[in-house]
Formats: structure tokens, C-alpha cells, sequence
């Protein structure tokens, strides 16, 4: 499987149509992949708390028909990132994603919303369930920045038969350390590949940490990005997953399950 994961610059003198004509252009430079990764809320820009209602769409709306119609000139899978969803009165961090016929095969509203130096909290609504989705190179988990630090919600999406996990992030540069402890580490106790995709750049006065991942089931680091706007892929043998939870059984040795102990 061919992945790439699309490390974008958030540059705030940019408005949201702005930035998607700009992430088209650098779409159309990734050639020859299945999937194509994008960061949080990186339209209407993570740390814009402002511009949140007022740039809120329905899941249906322009940022999904958009890129309903981009997956399918590129043929590939597109995790869009995220956006504002609005949904009866509400608004959700809500992450989308295309198959290569443009269908929508599963979105995904965060379930933790940050707080700590952060009003996503305040404004938006948690979702209720996690995500996982059948795709044609096995079951995905759509999991979101702040969801890293929850690894309950990580082993539940693996007991629903994820072996990749996708992250769309807006993680800032502060707590660099903690981002690359997480990424490494929600891939090596589950045994699965993890994919993540972060926010570059300076935005609302927030240092963007970058450093977007590919993982594999062994906590191995096969591709890191820096801190600038970039793109990193990687070819992943989706193989590896079976042969290492064969090989070092880890998730067969498990004594607490669900909450309960196993007997």
C-alpha cells in the first residue's frame, strides 16, 4: 500500500478557499498512491476559534463534494482531515474520508476536544463512537490529534478490527516530545501501522509541531517529516500486521479486557 500524508503550512493571510485551491496544487503532485492524508481543521485553520461557526459546513457540503471529486481524479483513498461540521444546531471536529469512486466511507467526530489553551471545548459538541472502516486494504480507525493521549479509545477501535490508524492533528510545537511518544506508541501496543498527518507553521500566535508520521506495527519510525510543509509517503506491507501479532502475540496475552478481567 502507497500512503502519503500532506504536512501543510496553516499561513493565517490565507482564507479557506484560499488554502484548499493551495492544497489542490499540492495534491496534484502526489502521483502514484492509495491514500492521501490531510491535517485537522486545516481549512478554516485549528486555532481560528473565531472563524469556526462562521465557516461551519454540512456533511454533505462544499468541503466533502470537493473533495468527493478530487479522490476521484486521483483515483486514490483522500482522508480529508477535518472540518467544522454543523449539524443541527450543533458544530462537530468532524474528519471525512473518500474511496476512489469519491463515496464517502466514513467520517468521525472527535471524541476529545481539548481544552487547555484551547476553546475547541467550548464551541464544539464530542462525538459518541469510535471509527473504524472497511477499505480495500483492510480496516482503518479515524482517530483526531487530542485523541492520541486516550489509548482506551486506540485498543477499542483494535477490538473492531483496526490495523491501520489514521491521525489528523494541529498538534503544536510545545509538546513536540509528547506527540512523537504518542505516535509511537498507540502503533506499537496495538500492533498496527499508524499514519498521522500535523499542521505546520505559525498560526494565531501557536508554533505548529510538524513531524507527521508513518509507523510501524513494531513502533519502528519509517518516515518522519521536519517542521515544514511537506509531503512524506512510504509503501507499507499490510502483511507485517499478521506475521508480527503472530510472531510477538502481545493482544492474545491481554488480561483486561473491555474492563473486565480476563479469566
Amino acid at each position: 500500500m502507497k500512503i502519503a500524508t500532506l504536512q501543510l503550512e496553516i499561513r493565517d493571510d490565507e482564507t479557506k478557499q484560499e488554502r484548499i485551491d493551495r492544497v489542490d496544487s499540492l495534491l496534484d503532485d502526489v502521483n502514484d498512491v492509495d491514500m492521501v492524508v490531510l491535517p485537522e481543521i486545516w481549512a478554516t485553520g485549528y486555532f481560528s476559534f473565531d472563524k469556526y461557526t462562521e465557516e461551519a459546513e454540512e456533511i454533505n457540503g462544499p468541503f466533502a463534494q470537493h473533495f468527493s471529486e478530487k479522490a476521484k481524479k486521483m483515483n486514490c483513498y483522500i482522508f480529508a482531515g477535518s472540518f467544522v461540521e454543523k449539524d443541527e444546531g450543533r458544530y462537530y471536529n468532524t474528519s471525512i474520508m473518500f474511496n476512489q469512486d469519491g463515496e464517502v466511507i466514513g467520517t468521525y467526530r472527535k471524541m476529545h476536544l481539548f481544552r487547555y489553551g484551547s476553546k475547541e471545548g467550548e464551541i464544539l459538541t464530542r462525538g459518541e463512537e469510535p471509527t473504524v472502516i472497511d477499505t480495500a486494504f483492510g480496516k482503518i480507525g479515524l482517530t483526531t490529534c487530542y485523541d492520541l493521549r486516550f489509548p482506551e479509545l486506540y485498543r477499542a477501535q483494535v477490538d473492531l478490527g483496526a490495523e491501520i490508524f489514521l491521525v489528523t492533528s494541529a498538534w503544536p510545537h510545545q509538546r513536540l516530545e509528547h506527540w512523537n511518544i504518542f505516535n509511537v506508541a498507540r502503533a506499537l501496543e496495538n500492533q498496527c501501522y499508524l499514519v498521522s498527518c500535523n499542521c505546520a507553521g505559525i498560526t494565531q500566535g501557536v508554533k505548529l509541531g510538524g513531524h507527521s508520521q508513518i509507523i510501524d506495527p513494531f513502533g519502528t519510525v519509517i518516515k518522519r517529516a521536519d517542521e515544514i510543509e511537506t509531503t512524506i509517503r512510504a509503501d507499507i506491507d499490510l502483511s507485517q500486521i499478521e506475521k508480527i501479532r503472530e510472531t510477538f502475540p502481545q493482544l492474545k496475552h491481554r488480561v483486561i479486557e473491555r474492563g473486565v478481567c480476563a479469566q
